[in-house]
């Protein structure tokens, strides 16, 4: 799985789990709508301010958004 991938995958579980919908997330997390969105559809690659708020509005540590995530160079 790309990085981006299961950074994504990771926002949808935990979202998931919270039964939070990707409006409701991005209200608690200080973002627009359009960028939860897009990040769960992989169009957009965030940095490490919005993973800090995506974390914030999950109630986890970021860390935890990045379970799996691991470079993989290519060759």
């Amino acid at each position: 799985m790309e990085p981006l991938e299961a950074f994504a995958e990771n926002i949808r579980r935990l979202r998931h789990e919270r039964g939070l919908t990707q409006e409701r997330l991005a209200e608690q997390a200080g973002l627009h709508l359009t960028d939860v969105a897009r990040i769960e559809t992989l169009r957009r690659d965030p940095g490490v301010k919005v993973v800090a708020k995506l974390a914030y509005g999950l109630g986890v540590p970021a860390s935890e958004l990045l379970i799996g995530v691991e470079h993989q160079p290519k060759h």
